[in-house]
C-alpha cells in the first residue's frame, strides 16, 4: 500500500512535465501560425517596374586623332620703339585696343625735327649754287655731257696748236727746197712744240675744273640726301603700328621723354593662334602640315575650334623621344586668348569602328560607368569604358553590341535585373 506522501510525490512532476509541454505545443502553434500569416502578404507585392524610355547603340566610324595639352600663344607679338628719341605729345592707343597696321600709336614733338629740315634745305641750296658755278667755269650746262674739247681755254689752245702743225708742215717741204733757213725752220718747231704744251696745259685745267664740278655734284647729292634724312625724322616722331593686333600693354605717358631703347606699346595678333604640342615617336608617321586638328578649352567646353596643322619640327627631341608640331588655330571671334591652357586633338586619315549611345544612357559612379540593357521587360547592367564623343552620342566599349536596346531615362533608379516598362 501507497502511502500519501508517496502519491503526492509522484504527481508534481508529472504536472510539472505536462504543463511544460502545454505551453511548448501552444507556443509552436502561435509561431507557426504567425509565419503562414505573413508569407501571403510578402507574396502578394511584386518589385514596381521602372518607366523608361530606349534607344539602340549604333554601330560607327569616329576618326581617329591624337589627343596633346598646350598653351596658346599669339601668332605674332612686336614692342612698338621709337625710331628717334623725343618728348610724348600725344598716346592713341590703352591696353585692350584694337590697332590696325599703319595706325598711329604715339605722337613725338616734331619741332627740333623741322628745324633739321630747315637747316638741311639750306645746306643743299648752297650746294646746288655751287655746282652751277663749278659748270658755269668750264661752260657746262645742267645735264650736258663734259667734252674737253668744248671748253673755250682748250678749244683754243687745240686751234692755235693745229695752225701750228700745219705751218710746220709747210716749213718742211721749204726747207727741203732750200727756201727758207734751218734756224726759221727750227723757230716754227718750237712755237709749235709751245703750242702743244699750252694745249695739254688747258686740257688738264679743264680735266681739273670738271673734277671740281663731280665734287660739288657730290656735295649737292650729300646736302640731298642729308635733307631726306631730315624729313624722315619729321615722319618717324610719329609712331605707327607694326601689326594689325590689339595692344597687350602701353608703357608710354604724355609728357614722357622716350629714347629709341623704351618701347611705346606691345601689340600681338590673336588671328590665328599658335599652339605647340609634342607627338610621340610612335605617331611621327601619320603627321602632316595641313592635318585638321580641333582644339578645346575649359572656357568653352561645349565648343571646340577648328585648326591645321601649319609646321612640323624636324628633328625628334632625344630626351623625351617627342616630335614638336606648331598648328594654327582660327580664331576670328577673339574668343581665344594667348595664354590659354588648350586640348589639341590631330584628326588622323584613319577612321575606326565604334558602338555608341546616348550619352544620357550612361551612369558613371566614380571611375565605374554603366548602361542597362532592356530586354524582355528586364534591365540588364553592363560595365562599360567610355571613349569618343560625337554629338550626344558618346562611345562604349565593351559588354554592349550594336542594335541593342539601352535606357535613357530614369537610369539611376536602375539596378541589374530590375523589371521596366516602356
Amino acid at each position: 500500500m501507497i502511502s500519501r506522501t508517496r502519491i503526492k510525490t509522484l504527481i508534481a512532476p508529472a504536472l510539472v512535465a505536462a504543463l511544460g509541454l502545454g505551453a511548448a505545443s501552444c507556443g509552436g502553434s502561435s509561431a507557426q501560425a504567425n509565419k503562414k500569416g505573413e508569407t501571403p502578404a510578402a507574396a502578394a507585392t511584386p518589385p514596381q517596374a521602372v518607366e523608361v524610355t530606349t534607344a539602340p547603340a549604333v554601330m560607327r566610324d569616329l576618326p581617329r586623332f591624337i589627343e596633346a595639352t598646350g598653351s596658346l600663344a599669339a601668332d605674332e607679338q612686336t614692342d612698338v620703339a621709337p625710331i628717334v628719341g623725343g618728348r610724348v605729345v600725344s598716346v592713341g592707343v590703352d591696353l585692350g585696343s584694337f590697332v590696325r597696321k599703319g595706325q598711329v600709336i604715339a605722337q613725338l614733338d616734331a619741332g627740333d625735327a623741322r628745324l633739321r629740315v630747315e637747316q638741311a634745305q639750306a645746306a643743299l641750296a648752297q650746294a646746288n649754287a655751287g655746282v652751277a658755278q663749278a659748270e658755269a667755269r668750264i661752260g657746262l650746262r645742267a645735264g650736258q655731257r663734259f667734252d674737253p674739247v668744248r671748253v673755250a681755254e682748250v678749244g683754243a689752245a687745240r686751234a692755235a696748236l693745229d695752225l701750228a702743225e700745219k705751218n710746220l708742215r709747210r716749213y718742211e717741204q721749204l726747207l727741203e727746197s732750200g727756201d727758207i733757213s734751218r734756224s726759221a725752220y727750227d723757230q716754227q718747231r718750237a712755237q709749235r712744240d709751245q703750242l702743244r704744251e699750252q694745249y695739254q696745259a688747258a686740257l688738264a685745267q679743264a680735266n681739273q675744273s670738271y673734277a671740281a664740278v663731280q665734287t660739288a655734284r657730290a656735295a649737292a647729292q650729300a646736302a640731298r640726301v642729308a635733307v631726306e634724312q631730315a624729313q624722315k625724322g619729321v615722319r618717324d616722331v610719329t609712331i605707327y603700328s607694326p601689326i594689325s593686333g590689339f595692344v597687350t600693354e602701353r608703357t608710354a605717358d604724355v609728357g614722357e621723354f622716350v629714347s629709341t631703347s623704351m618701347k611705346i606699346a606691345t601689340v600681338v595678333r590673336t588671328n590665328p593662334l599658335r599652339v605647340r604640342i609634342d607627338v610621340p615617336e610612335q605617331a611621327i608617321a601619320t603627321i602632316r602640315p595641313g592635318q585638321s586638328v580641333s582644339v578645346s578649352v575649359s572656357t568653352y567646353p561645349e565648343r571646340s575650334f577648328a585648326g591645321r596643322v601649319a609646321r612640323v619640327s624636324p628633328n625628334v627631341s632625344q630626351q623625351s623621344r617627342t616630335l614638336t608640331v606648331e598648328a594654327e588655330v582660327q580664331n576670328g571671334e577673339n574668343l581665344l586668348k594667348p595664354g590659354q591652357f588648350a586640348t589639341i586633338r590631330v584628326l588622323m586619315p584613319q577612321s575606326d569602328p565604334a558602338v555608341l549611345v546616348p550619352a544620357r544612357a550612361v551612369r558613371t559612379d566614380g571611375t565605374t560607368a554603366r548602361v542597362f540593357v532592356v530586354r524582355d521587360g528586364v534591365a540588364q547592367e553592363r560595365l562599360v569604358a567610355t571613349g569618343r564623343q560625337d554629338g550626344d552620342l558618346i562611345e562604349v566599349k565593351g559588354n554592349v553590341a550594336a542594335d541593342e536596346l539601352v535606357a535613357t531615362s530614369n537610369v539611376e533608379q536602375l539596378a541589374d535585373g530590375a523589371p521596366v516598362r516602356q
